[in-house]
């Protein structure tokens, strides 16, 4: 078989992004929190970019005012639909070959552009401080803006506590054991088994080495037996929080109790309950219980009381992870009787091009330093229109939600109605991979509380006359129905899909055992109580 070099043609399809595409379709499915982190990098790598306060301008303000409501109104809109409507026409896609094509035909805008505009420095060299001011004047005589008797860092502290101390993540479990066990005055053997232990606790302070593997690690030249090593077991969990290394669960609420003040007839019982019956308690066997025991329902109900009031894990909120705060990217409010979706001004900083670096640009000159300007310039350009369209796109996209979902603004997740993907890509005119990269990690801030935009998206269900009702709707259903049940009999999966047949809601048992395990809600047998 002969190989020779040949030239042949070929027809086919192939899908090419531009670099400028690529960088919005990357805006449009970034978090608050990643777009804040690639704004500042933004700016921190291009010359050209710079972060602007309308307040120090006012005659800008108006400029970007004039250019929001030429856009079409982009700051915030209500459910009018031919307001809606006339912004799907004006708003083009994001996927638009125009936008990615005709780079260089851009509408000049003074705030983006580089118009000769006064920045901060110009107007904070208009209010000069007063050169009659004595020579050997300090800044604390000028400026006296901290209270008396404070440092410099004052102001992010209240009630002696620091800003960093605040929000800086707790200790582990093995730490704070440490920092207690560095004050007690052990011998060296017993801090060598007392450290053992300690690095053998998991996240929630229980004991997962048995005391033989303790024995078995210690030094060959170390005398030590395992009534030692037990002695020193018993001081840690002894130690804060009460019942932590306990070795399972009994043992650690038989810690607790035995560490009560006072020795009552609940407290005896709940200790007989834990020795013997703590199977049963689990499993709400509380016949089995009355039973065996041989106890009232009030004593019981007294023993069980005070078992709950245990902490079965006390080291888990010494590992608690510091809260991460949700920054909404959408806010929803009620205003003349309509309710108006705007963006979130806080999460959005205005940046522009540099005045002052955009004028040195001459068109003609083909210096290396003026191609330089010239790319960061075209650079710059995109990155604010990029920043835009994500912003035009995210307010008409949760605004049809907003829309689809009025109902559940007024009467919560009962009202839901059943939406998908296609349907608002279908009224916003673009495609679905752009609507879902727009509701993922994107919140809206609603009376009800804060919400992830993909929350409003839900499955539906058939009903017996033929309409829909969305699954959102269905939990909320099935959440109120437990919240009403008798504890004493609780629903069961297929006691509760009777009464949503009922009320004209078609699911099978299945479907309501999967949704009460979305809404983290126990079996009908792990709710069960006594009064």
């Amino acid at each position: 078989m002969s190989m020779r070099p040949s030239l042949s043609l070929k027809i086919g399809q192939q899908l090419r992004m531009t670099p400028q595409l690529q960088q919005a379709i990357k805006l449009l499915q970034l978090s608050t929190l990643d777009l804040q982190q690639e704004i500042q990098a933004a700016l921190d790598s291009n010359v050209m970019l710079e972060e602007y306060d309308e307040s120090l301008d006012p005659d800008l303000a108006a400029a970007d005012n004039d250019l929001s409501e030429q856009a079409g109104d982009s700051d915030g809109e209500g459910f009018d639909e031919d307001q809606s409507h006339a912004l799907a026409e004006a708003s083009e896609d994001l996927f638009s070959e125009d936008q990615v094509d005709n780079s260089l035909e851009e509408i000049f805008d003074p705030a983006i552009d580089g118009d000769r505009v006064d920045d901060a420095s110009e107007l904070i060299a208009k209010d000069q401080i007063d050169e009659d001011l004595p020579v050997d004047s300090v800044w604390e005589d000028v400026y006296d803006t901290l209270p008396t008797g404070t440092s410099g860092n004052t102001g992010f502290e209240e009630d002696g506590e620091s800003f960093d101390a605040r929000n800086s993540p707790q200790g582990t479990v093995q730490s704070h054991l440490l920092e207690q066990l560095n004050l007690l005055n052990l011998s060296e053997t017993d801090e060598v088994i007392a450290l053992h232990i300690i690095d053998g606790l998991d996240h929630e302070g229980t004991l997962m080495l048995d005391l033989v593997e303790i024995l078995d690690a210690m030094p060959l030249d170390a005398d030590v037996e395992l009534d030692e090593i037990e002695a020193v077991l018993h001081l840690i969990q002894h130690l804060d929080p009460l019942g932590i290394a306990a070795r399972n669960l009994g043992e650690c609420l038989t810690i607790q109790l035995k560490s009560l003040p006072e020795k009552t007839a609940a407290s005896a019982l709940a200790l007989e309950i834990i020795d013997s019956h703590l199977s049963s308690l689990g499993n709400r066997d509380f016949a089995f219980l009355l039973k065996h025991l041989r106890v009232s329902e009030i004593e019981l109900q007294a023993a069980i009381a005070l078992i709950q009031s245990l902490d079965p894990k006390p080291g888990a909120k010494l590992s608690e992870v510091a809260p991460q705060y949700v920054v909404p990217d959408v806010v929803v409010t009620k205003k003349q009787n309509r309710w108006v979706v705007e963006l979130n001004p806080a999460i959005n900083p205005k940046i522009r091009i540099n005045p002052e670096y955009s004028a040195i640009v001459k068109r003609n000159d083909s210096s290396p330093d003026q191609s330089y300007l010239r790319d960061q310039m075209q650079e710059a350009r995109w990155f604010i229109k990029s920043l835009q369209q994500r912003n035009d796109t995210l307010l008409r996209v949760a605004t049809r939600i907003m829309e689809v979902q009025a109902g559940f603004l007024e009467h919560g997740d009962s009202a839901m109605k059943p939406l998908v993907l296609h349907d608002i890509a279908e009224h916003v005119e673009l495609h679905e991979s752009t609507i879902s990269r727009v509701t993922t990690q994107k919140y809206i801030d609603t009376p009800l509380g804060i919400f992830e935009l993909k929350y409003f998206f839900s499955s539906h269900v058939s009903t017996h006359s033929g309409g829909e009702v969305s699954s959102t709707a269905i939990r909320a259903k099935i959440k109120d129905l437990i919240s009403q049940e008798n504890t004493r009999k609780p629903l069961s999966d297929s006691k509760i899909a009777k009464l949503l047949a009922e009320d004209n809601i078609n699911v099978a048992r299945r479907t309501v055992a999967k949704y009460r395990e979305a809404l983290m809600i126990p079996p009908s047998n792990e709710r069960k109580q006594l009064n």
